[in-house]
């Protein structure tokens, strides 16, 4: 299962949301043993100026994605949440895993 978030941020804040996200958020998330990677990206649109990334957490099974809400998502979402009150939006969906391709 895979767990997308995306979040656009005001382009003030892009150099220590990164950082922060590379070197606390992510290996937070990553520590509660519900997802086995996770990959970060910028994503490219059409209007300027903007600054948005994904967030895309691989999880093995519905149930460790389900363990995550129940257990860990609250907490981890705060801290974001008030760490960059007022300079994002973010939204989240779900996928599942059809395949996986490499060359």
């Amino acid at each position: 299962m895979l767990y997308n978030v995306t979040v656009s941020i005001d382009p003030s804040i892009e150099t220590d949301w990164v950082h922060w996200m590379q070197n606390v958020h992510i290996p937070a998330v990553l520590q509660t043993k519900c997802f086995t990677k996770c990959v970060l990206s910028k994503v490219h649109g059409n209007e300027a100026g903007e600054c948005t990334f994904s967030v895309l957490y691989w999880a093995i099974s519905k149930q460790d994605f389900e363990q995550y809400l129940s257990t860990h998502a609250l907490t981890l979402q705060m801290e974001h949440s008030t760490r960059y009150e007022g300079k994002f939006v973010a939204f989240r969906t779900t996928m599942d895993l059809i395949s996986e391709l490499n060359p």
